[in-house]
């Protein structure tokens, strides 16, 4: 019997830690076995900034996720955002000694690690190197240059670029929490491959992901990743306004937001009141719906100008680079209610909020399908890509051990192992070879650096 690849996507978040476990179907659609979530402790702008608070955050969610899906958790992908996040453009070449021989994957690799050895910023790592078109001897645009000759083999890139110290922590959290990390993903990444079609990517689009902490950006064009931006505004900015606008606590004011908040002031009439209970025996306070929703507008047109000017930056209005499939929104920001309206009134660009159903298996939980857990599901979907096995059912690792066997461990006898246990070393031997057999690209041995780092760390 074919042995199930259970995958494992843990989004650090600044409201929420999202642990999730799935498989796929018989149908390719993706299946969710289990789902824990957290408040995100410890988190500020996508950043660890407590790593106690972010362990203990991290566990909860693992912990929940495995009590939901009867599987104990191995290993995770885990998403990379914060406001350190930068990417940049580059093009590079390398010179090949035999131009009769075709073109292999090993070139490509080749030039993949001579970018990866660019000198950056100091205490700035490279996280992804993603290439972009190929020219071989002068010819353009080449989508895939494995199998053609050529002696000069050039490739633009989309490089992004973090802060050393922010992965680690990262890592280190991850380590911490009796879990191995198995990859690193840029969230707007794992969030466009939930959410967009391939249909979408080559057309153009300008994916916005709107978190609690951070609003993400990933533009696509003609099937490739073109641009991304990190910008540290969210959905905690809109809350905090309106905390600090209504003269209520925090707890009040996301509870709000959430029910009655609206990103078009025009939508609510002068008349509509909501009566908020007073603190410790106060009077109740009565809140203006029209001017909630003025404060929400104000800060929204914020967050969508600044990511405007990332999509301009990127040549929007150039004809060659339209976005004809305009913008995609995700993430808890994108169901607050007139957001899309705002979006398009803002931009000019056709919008619509983006649901990761259309990868998910027909019976998931409708929860699931919100755009709360696009990232969630991009990156148990990264995890599906590697094939590795991620998490083991509980009832294969915690076999309860018989009396007899251990009446004869304590005489030192020796003793056969209960046939379960013997599945469970055969289940561990046939992951390390499948694990020995997945070829280790760049970003696998960054995920090593990182291990390395820690395992010697003081």
């Amino acid at each position: 019997m074919e042995k199930e690849n259970i995958a494992v996507g843990l989004d650090i978040g600044t409201t929420k830690i999202v642990a999730m476990i799935g498989k796929k179907n018989e149908y390719g659609k993706l299946e969710i076995l289990g789902v824990g979530k957290s408040k995100s402790l410890g988190v500020a702008r996508g950043v660890v900034n407590n790593i106690t608070q972010t362990i203990q955050s991290i566990q909860q969610a693992i912990q929940e996720a495995e009590n939901n899906s009867g599987y104990k958790i191995k290993d995770v992908v885990v998403g990379i955002a914060g406001q350190h996040i930068r990417s940049i453009q580059h093009t590079d070449y390398i010179s090949r000694s035999n131009p009769e021989e075709v073109i292999g994957g090993n070139d490509i690799q080749l030039l993949i690690d001579q970018v990866n050895k660019l000198a950056m910023l100091p205490g700035e790592e490279i996280i992804h190197v993603l290439p972009q078109e190929f020219k071989i001897d002068g010819q353009s645009e080449i989508k895939e240059p494995i199998g053609m000759y050529g002696g000069r083999l050039e490739s633009s890139f989309h490089v992004v670029v973090g802060q050393a110290s922010s992965i680690r922590n990262v890592g280190r959290c991850i380590q911490s929490s009796g879990i191995e990390l198995s990859g690193l993903t840029l969230e707007p990444l794992a969030s466009a491959d939930a959410v967009l079609s391939q249909e979408e990517k080559e057309a153009g689009v300008a994916l916005i992901d709107i978190g609690g902490g951070t609003t993400d950006l990933a533009i696509f064009k003609d099937g490739i990743i073109r641009h991304t931006a990190v910008i540290p505004f969210g959905g905690n900015v809109i809350t905090e306004d309106i905390k600090e606008g209504c003269s209520i606590i925090e707890k009040q004011a996301e509870l709000l937001k959430v029910k009655f908040g609206s990103a078009w002031p025009g939508e609510n009439r002068d008349n509509e009141i909501v009566s908020i209970a007073g603190l410790r025996g106060r009077e109740p306070k009565e809140i203006s719906l029209k001017n909630l929703s003025k404060i929400i507008h104000a800060r929204v047109v914020e967050i969508v100008d600044q990511v405007f000017t990332e999509v301009k930056a990127y040549g929007h209005e150039d004809p060659r680079k339209k976005l004809i499939a305009g913008i995609v929104l995700t993430g808890g920001g994108a169901q607050l209610k007139h957001i899309k309206q705002l979006v398009e009134y803002i931009t000019g660009m056709d919008t619509r909020i983006g649901y990761p159903n259309e990868h998910l298996a027909g019976n998931s939980d409708e929860e699931i399908s919100s755009p709360l857990y696009a990232t969630a599901v991009g990156l148990v979907m990264k995890s599906i890509e590697n094939k590795s096995q991620s998490a083991v059912r509980k009832d294969a690792v915690e076999q309860p051990r018989t009396l007899a066997y251990r009446a004869a461990a304590a005489e030192n006898l020796v003793y056969e192992m209960p046939e379960k246990e013997e599945e469970v070393e055969n289940l561990k031997e046939k992951h390390n070879s499948t694990v020995n057999r997945i070829q280790k690209n760049f970003f696998d041995r960054y995920v090593d650096k990182i291990k390395d780092f820690l395992d010697n760390a003081e």
